[in-house]
């Protein structure tokens, strides 16, 4: 036989306390931080752009005499 664990249940307000807790552990990035991640993060877009643009370039002018 399995005997069935009881959950202890969280009030909402209880909920809210916690999290609050939790919230106040998080250390959060600087302004700093979170300027240059973000820059970081378009520059990697806008060559992933490029590079696929290329490639698909190069793709179609290679397929276009093979396809007709």
């Amino acid at each position: 036989m399995t005997k069935e664990k009881t959950a202890k249940k969280t009030s909402p307000m209880q909920f809210i306390q916690q999290v609050r807790q939790e919230t106040k552990k998080v250390t959060w990035p600087t302004r700093q931080e979170t300027t240059v991640t973000s820059i970081m993060v378009l520059i990697i877009a806008v060559l992933a752009a490029i590079f696929f643009l290329l490639a698909d370039g190069l793709i179609s002018t290679l397929m276009k005499p093979l396809l007709g």
